[in-house]
């Protein structure tokens, strides 16, 4: 499956996408280290297990999506491989909900590319699949991040203290949420018109 909007496409993560990926995450590395999930330091006599490698990430990103958990996405500009957007926990029964986490090149961050992303991929939920309420996790020092989902009108709903393992540490996140009720327009439609 594949979303489009112009220029922006959302796609599955592919095995070939890994040179194309690789340089991206080598080229922003600096710029993505303090937003990036980390492994915590194991409880004292096991040890953590290496990091995984690129095929290992696609085969287990692909698995979870072969059994609803998951939808892993690489996002394109111009046919170019800029950043990933991960609609992850996806929630059935009485929950319907999922949470979106992503990242992009900071070559091309500011162009309206991410929020154009986002709303795909939160129509995608909403109106595809039937999910009911999408959340997006920030760390309140990601301004850029912030700014993607204010824009796209999600709602604050406040701070998870030490609620993921980023850059070495515990991190505070904010929580911000969307649920179908309030874009039954549809969010990509409403950002247009922004």
């Amino acid at each position: 499956m594949e979303l489009r909007e112009g220029e922006v496409v959302l796609r599955p993560i592919r095995l070939r996408d890994q040179r194309a990926w690789q340089e991206a995450s080598r080229r922003n590395r600096d710029w993505l280290r303090r937003w990036e999930a980390t492994v915590p330091p194991a409880p004292a006599g096991r040890a953590v297990g290496p990091r995984p490698t690129y095929r290992q990430m696609v085969r287990y990103l692909r698995s979870e999506a072969a059994a609803g958990r998951m939808l892993p996405f690489v996002l394109l500009y111009q046919g170019r491989l800029v950043g990933q957007l991960t609609v992850g926990g996806i929630t059935w029964g009485s929950m319907c909900s999922a949470n979106i986490g992503y990242w992009i090149d900071e070559a091309v961050a500011g162009r309206g590319i991410m929020p154009t992303a986002v709303a795909m991929a939160v129509d995608h939920c909403f109106q595809g699949l039937g999910l009911h309420r999408i959340e997006v996790c920030i760390r309140p020092e990601n301004r850029p991040s912030r700014r993607v989902v204010e824009k796209l009108g999600f709602r604050s709903e406040g701070m998870r203290p030490r609620y993921l393992h980023i850059d070495g540490d515990w991190r505070d996140h904010l929580v911000y949420a969307l649920t179908a009720e309030e874009v039954p327009e549809g969010l990509l439609r409403r950002w247009r018109l922004r």
